[in-house]
């Protein structure tokens, strides 16, 4: 039939073209071709879809009878499956007849055991469960219910029943108070597990709450009494501390003189007795308000303990107590080895001090010589080691300190650091300056200087100052940076070996011989006390002016420190000197 339509079609359209003037033969033999190319290609698709569908037939077929063949199959074993249902439960009440034969049995010689809260009788147990015995869970169950009884914030509604491995247990929050097992219920002929369970539940909630009623006005009373007891209590107790502190502090009173008699360290007294004695009586006094603080404080979870909206209370008071403590004294038990550790490092740094002391002591007096080391480095240079040493301890025992791990610790390092930095730039210029100075040597203690405009003998020496004492007793601290940057003139250094030289200037005519004012200026310096007349003075004359002659006398001391006084007497003596000789000191004009 499809054929017949593409035949018919293919003849039309020949027809149609060859009534077209405009078409030729091979116009119509291409057109000839793509519909027999398309004929085919339609047969093709039309065998194939065939093919599918025959195939799709005889796999529903197939289903069909699978589906039969299974309805047959069980249709045949319907009756064989009731039997073996109906066997399983004749064995089933069969097993539950001889149970209960068994039950009867046993039940002749069991009278089971009485769960007897407060000597009252609530349910008899009279199996075991797993390795417990029936007197055990009937003991079990009475200790459990009477606390309960005793439990001030007890609610009924917490009760429920909750299944576990077989048993039903009723619970009280997370507490259970018995379990109901299967065999439970085959005792209670007539009764079912859950049944039996419920039952047991009833009776505990309804026994609990009647026991409580009956004892709520007596629990009252006696707790109130139990309030006035504690209460009294502390106030004895209190009684007692302060009669007992009063005692103390009169003891001390009487035995001021024996036991306070200040404290002193060589001559400098810290503690007066009577500072003493004011300090201990004090101290008594504050711990007196701490105890008295502590029995009011530990008195008050008892109080609060006593009653069930307050027992949180109670138990909050006592942890701020017990936490803190419990806390300190572990982390002391835990700190003991870094403890020792310290104590350790201490004690070498300590013995390490003492013996660089002995060694400068040694090298101070003289005992010990060291090549080209001076004997006035000793100290300077123990006191260096010491402060070195001494950071060096500190460096190695900082990451055993508590808390050195801490941020806080930390941050309070950086900020005494950053102080340090910047706030001892002077210090830190005067401490550099004064070791320097230190090795320098360029005074000791005791020489007689000038420094800038201060003249006077060093008195004192230290890491950052330096202090001189002048002529007029005064104490003056010049810092070592100054000292440093500065020049210093030092007058007994040489004085002893060489001679110090002193020196001043006047001024005569050209009518005076010079050999006459050179023998006037020596008498007057030979003369006077703290010159050294072993090395004989001399006479320079250092200009000829216009009208007069400068004359310089120089003589030689080995006391500097006298020499204010040895120049007021020189200048006393050449005055002295050139009036005998009727000679003028001062220069014509």
């Amino acid at each position: 039939m499809h054929k017949l339509f593409f035949t018919i079609l293919t003849l039309l359209t020949i027809q149609f073209s060859i009534g077209q003037d405009s078409l030729d033969v091979d116009s119509v033999a291409l057109t000839l071709n793509s519909m027999n190319q398309q004929l085919e290609t339609y047969e093709r698709l039309l065998s194939e879809s065939s093919k599918q569908r025959e195939e799709d037939s005889l796999a529903m077929n197939d289903l069909i009878n699978q589906i039969q063949l299974l309805q047959a199959i069980q249709a045949g074993n319907a009756p064989s499956l009731q039997e073996q249902i109906n066997a399983v439960e004749e064995k089933d009440s069969i097993r539950n007849r001889l149970q209960k034969l068994e039950i009867l049995e046993l039940s002749a010689g069991n009278r089971g055991h009485v769960v007897n809260p407060l000597q009252d009788s609530l349910f008899t147990i009279y199996t075991g469960l797993g390795p417990i015995q029936s007197r055990q869970r009937a003991l079990n169950v009475t200790e459990k219910i009477e606390i309960l009884i005793r439990d001030d914030l007890f609610f009924p509604d917490s009760l429920h029943l909750e299944e576990h491995d077989g048993t039903l247990d009723v619970m009280y929050r997370n507490l259970i108070l018995t379990s109901v097992s299967d065999w439970d219920a085959l005792w209670m002929q007539g009764e079912t597990k859950r049944s039996l369970a419920r039952a047991y539940k009833e009776k505990i909630s309804e026994f609990i709450q009647e026991s409580r009623n009956k004892s709520n006005i007596e629990n009252v009373a006696a707790r109130i009494g139990l309030v006035f007891l504690i209460l009294g209590g502390v106030v004895l107790v209190l009684h007692f501390l302060r009669r007992l502190v009063n005692g103390i502090q009169g003891w001390m009173v009487v035995n001021k003189s024996k036991y306070f008699t200040g404290f002193k360290i060589r001559n400098f007294e810290i503690l007066t007795p009577s500072l003493h004695l004011d300090i201990a009586v004090r101290i008594m006094s504050i711990l007196k308000w701490a105890i008295y603080a502590l029995v009011f404080y530990l008195s008050l979870p008892l109080i609060f303990g006593l009653f069930p909206f307050t027992r949180g209370w109670a138990q909050n008071l006592i942890d701020w107590i017990l936490s803190p403590a419990q806390n300190a004294w572990y982390g002391f038990w835990n700190y003991l080895p870094n403890l020792f550790t310290i104590a350790v490092i201490y004690l070498i740094t300590v013995y390490l001090v003492k013996f660089m002391r002995f060694i400068a002591s040694e090298v101070e007096s003289g005992t010990l010589k060291l090549p080209g080391f001076y004997s006035d480095w000793a100290i300077p240079t123990y006191r260096l080691g010491k402060v070195l040493v001494y950071s060096f301890m500190l460096v190695v025992v900082y990451p055993y300190l508590p808390g050195s791990e801490s941020d806080i610790f930390k941050g309070v390092s950086i900020f005494l650091a950053l102080m340090v930095a910047f706030g001892s730039t002077s210090a830190v210029a005067n401490g550099v300056a004064g070791l320097v100075i230190t090795y320098m040597r360029p005074f000791r203690i005791g020489d007689h200087v000038k420094i800038g405009e201060v003249a006077g003998v060093v008195v004192e020496k230290t890491l950052l100052v330096t202090r001189v004492r002048t002529i007029k007793n005064e104490d003056i601290t010049v810092p070592n940076s100054s000292i440093l940057t500065g020049h210093t003139i030092n007058y007994t250094s040489s004085s002893k070996a060489l001679g110090l030289i002193l020196n001043t200037s006047v001024t005569i005519g050209y009518e005076v011989p010079w050999t006459k004012v050179h023998e006037l200026l020596i008498e007057a310096a030979v003369a006077t006390d703290g010159v050294n007349v072993s090395k004989e003075p001399f006479v320079l004359q250092t200009s000829l002016n216009e009208r007069h002659v400068s004359y310089q006398l120089n003589a030689y001391t080995d006391s500097p420190e006298m020499m204010p006084n040895t120049y007021s007497e020189l200048h006393a003596n050449i005055q002295d000197k050139f009036k005998n000789e009727g000679i003028d000191l001062v220069s014509p004009l």
